[in-house]
């Protein structure tokens, strides 16, 4: 047993698009695509190539390499920046209407995590704005009270997979890595998280299942509720359940 695996657990910092609710698809593309039609920009973002410019971390760095992919001209990073506002706030009218919710086990593992007196952060590439949108509406008006730390956007210039979002907060928290635990659903958050020498489980998504997660404390297809149980591996081996407090206790002390 290491240092590492015996330090007390005292937070959870999660990912937002992907982990804490399946956004990418029906939401953030969709707003994109309504974005581009509204600012007189004649781009499509399919499912399948939305897919593909998942690799580029957060949305203004996405467009502007879609940009250089399609367009002979350099990319106008003015309208960029309009897009994205107006992309923002479609966003958020989609969310306002309870089309996204949180995935199994988020508000439960949330909940619980509170009342046990652990602390709770956001470590993501999406806005503030996008994330206040989504955690009024899945948790209510004073969701994002439950977080000590909201690490999102330009908060930091180097995105995931970069660790600068996570360092930043851990900083923020003032806790060694070693007492928390990272949750993401992708291979550049999980990049960035190993990057910041946190502990980190998985919860693939639609867009990041198969995806190699070397390094991870688990894999899994969700958090799970007690009714349905998640499924995956956990330090590569198969495991199913609920994920608690319990768990990840047991996870990190390992074998």
């Amino acid at each position: 047993m290491t240092g590492l695996d015996m330090a007390p657990l005292r937070a959870l910092i999660f990912d937002v698009d992907g982990t804490l609710a399946e956004t990418e698809r029906d939401g953030h593309r969709v707003a994109f695509n309504r974005a581009f039609a509204d600012l007189g920009l004649h781009w499509h973002w399919d499912v399948a190539t939305y897919g593909r410019l998942l690799a580029v971390t957060g949305g203004k760095e996405r467009m502007t390499a879609y940009w250089r992919e399609r367009e002979a001209s350099a990319p106008d990073d003015e309208l960029i920046r309009r897009i994205h506002r107006r992309k923002t706030e479609i966003y958020g009218d989609i969310v306002a209407a309870g089309g996204i919710p949180l995935r199994p086990g988020v508000a439960r593992l949330l909940a619980e995590a509170r009342r046990c007196g652990l602390r709770l952060a956001i470590a993501t590439t999406t806005s503030p704005e996008n994330v206040d949108a989504l955690l009024r509406v899945a948790l209510g008006a004073d969701a994002t009270q439950l977080f000590d730390v909201v690490a999102a956007g330009d908060v930091v210039p180097a995105k995931k997979p970069a660790p600068d979002i996570y360092d930043w907060a851990l900083a923020q928290l003032r806790l060694a890595p070693a007492r928390c635990v990272a949750f993401e659903d992708s291979a550049p958050g999980l990049a960035a998280a190993r990057g910041a020498d946190l502990a980190t489980v998985i919860t693939e998504g639609e867009y990041t299942r198969g995806a190699d997660f070397t390094g991870a404390l688990a894999v899994l297809d969700s958090l799970g509720e007690p009714d349905a149980p998640a499924a995956g591996r956990v330090r590569g081996q198969p495991w199913r359940g609920v994920v608690d407090l319990d768990a990840l206790a047991r996870w990190r002390e390992g074998p």
